[in-house]
């Protein structure tokens, strides 16, 4: 450690009285400061990554044991297949909500309409609610005839626009619910633009509803038809994979928590009422309802087999877009709601356990920080200090087995791990800042923005639309700045590392710096030129 300490970090080759001053500058602060300071980050980053290890061990192995035991929900809980009656006819069924929110979703709209309009179910027993929400008044038309196209095949179909704005979509989900000509509705199911349900959805779904009375909502998996469309589309795979996989199945199987993802699942609205209904007071409202209903003492059912494809955005800028509000958003409900599940009495102290640590702390926040911190700053900066000592248990191994356990959901995407690793860490800086922000309920914690939607736009973009626009623009929409920024600062510490280091971090380094850079520059998934 001795021999460390005379050393001056700027190469000799740059040695110059500011350089030499710098580096005096450095040597002063190094030890007292500098050193204890990286120290306590390292313990702080290594205990985050055993309680990520430990989320992930149990995770999987609560997938093993229901794998193993092979209890189907169909064998776990009451269920019992739909049937024509001739004597009581179609009244066996119940009547059946399906909404459809949307806003301005000019090249999505049919899908969503139609695979509704196809549901297997008695014409008489299902409304379906197309809840209108654009601002376009051409796409308005558009959509009101698609309507009236199936309402003249005898499809029970309804075009609403919204009567009062606010809400978002939660506002939208509310108003829908209070019209007369829904009171008989038992259900509802709930299908963005772009969800296009498989025709046995309801009847695959709604028997759980019926026969399990303390059952609020059944959830399906999503499925993506353009998941092959871009490396960045394949990577969103593999991450909604493992959360359908395991962290929905997880919390299903063991009856804690999971919760809505907003689309593809269908609802009690009886326990929607009794959760207080729809609230719009962060952008997660889904996931709010959810809460809200689970501290009411409502289950919640996760049929994994039971899939509704639909799309996931292609551009960049609309990725980026929606994690921030599914970063922000579950950390500003977090804030919200921590002193009612910590207070709540009609749930176990089990469940309030998985909601507060597993659910919220770990996979909202903690796994988002751990990422940043720890990959993109301490261990960069550790390279510099060779006085603090990272153990390669912590830097290596552990987040090998859990890279590897995120990987077993996508098998077809195996090859594709590392570029995936190296993606989330660029991504964990977007997403930890819209924790703070949530926690913070700063600025842009109640930005909501619609998850543009392309459809067929890509296959009938014609070469004549790429036309030149202006280099401002260019810049505004797809330079990031600070993502450039850290890619400079790692970039650095690899060539340090490159020249003084003992060990290769530098490696791992300067393929992150690539992949900073790369995003910085907005070089990810499909860029469309304006029209």
């Amino acid at each position: 450690m001795g021999e460390n300490s005379g050393k001056i970090l700027i190469p000799e080759s740059y040695s110059s009285e500011m350089a030499w001053e710098i580096g005096m500058v450095w040597e002063l602060i190094k030890e007292p400061l500098i050193v204890p300071l990286l120290t306590i980050c390292v313990y702080i980053c290594l205990a985050m990554s055993v309680m990520v290890f430990i989320e992930r061990i149990y995770m999987g192995a609560v997938i093993v044991v229901v794998k193993l035991l092979g209890k189907k929900p169909e064998k776990r809980y009451k269920w019992e297949a739909m049937k024509d009656d001739l004597e009581e006819g179609n009244a066996a069924f119940p009547m059946v909500l399906v909404q459809i929110p949307m806003c301005n979703e000019k090249e999505v709209y049919k899908i969503s309409i139609g695979a509704a309009s196809n549901l297997s179910w008695p014409a008489d027993r299902l409304l379906i609610q197309v809840l209108d929400d654009s601002t376009d008044l051409l796409i308005k038309d558009m959509i009101e005839k698609e309507c009236l196209k199936w309402a003249s095949k005898g499809v029970n179909i309804r075009y609403q626009i919204r009567e009062r704005k606010g809400g978002f979509k939660a506002g939208l989900l509310k108003q829908g619910l209070e019209h007369d000509y829904v009171k008989d509705c038992e259900y509802v199911a709930i299908f963005d633009s772009d969800f296009r349900p498989e025709p046995n959805f309801l009847r695959r779904s709604v028997p759980f509803l019926i026969h399990n009375p303390d059952i609020a909502l059944v959830q399906a998996r999503w499925r993506f038809v353009n998941a092959d469309e871009c490396l960045l589309t394949r990577m969103q795979e593999m991450s909604f994979d493992y959360h359908f996989m395991v962290e929905q199945e997880a919390g299903s199987a063991t009856h804690a928590f999971f919760g809505f993802n907003g689309t593809g699942g269908i609802w009690r609205i009886a326990a929607i009422n009794d959760a207080g209904g729809w609230n719009h007071r962060t952008t997660v409202e889904d996931m709010d309802l959810a809460v809200r209903a689970g501290l009411r003492g409502w289950k919640f059912l996760y049929l994994g087999d039971l899939q509704v494809y639909s799309e996931l955005p292609s551009t960049f800028k609309a990725f980026r877009l929606q994690q921030h509000r599914w970063s922000s958003g579950p950390a500003n409900l977090f804030r919200k709601t921590m002193i009612g599940i910590a207070t709540n009495k009609k749930i176990t102290l089990y469940k309030k356990m998985y909601l507060m640590y597993s659910f919220f702390f770990m996979r909202k926040m903690i796994v988002h920080f751990f990422t940043f911190f720890f990959y993109c700053v301490v261990l960069p900066l550790s390279v510099m200090v060779p006085e603090v000592y990272v153990p390669k248990w912590g830097a290596i191994y552990l987040p090998s087995i859990i890279t590897t356990l995120n990987s077993l959901g996508t098998p077809r995407s195996l090859h594709l791990l590392f570029c995936w690793v190296l993606f989330e860490n660029a991504m964990s800086f977007h997403r930890s800042k819209a924790v703070v922000i949530g926690l913070l309920e700063a600025k842009r914690a109640n930005e909501w923005v619609v998850t543009e939607k392309l459809g067929d736009k890509l296959k009938y973009h014609s070469k004549a639309s790429s036309k030149k626009y202006s280099v401002t623009k260019a810049v505004g929409e797809r330079i990031q700045v600070q993502e450039l920024g850290l890619a400079v600062f790692l970039f650095f510490c690899g060539c340090y590392n490159f020249l003084y280091g003992k060990d290769n971090y530098f490696v791992y380094l300067f393929l992150q710096v690539i992949t900073f850079t790369v995003v910085g520059f907005g070089y990810v998934g499909t860029f469309l030129p304006p029209s």
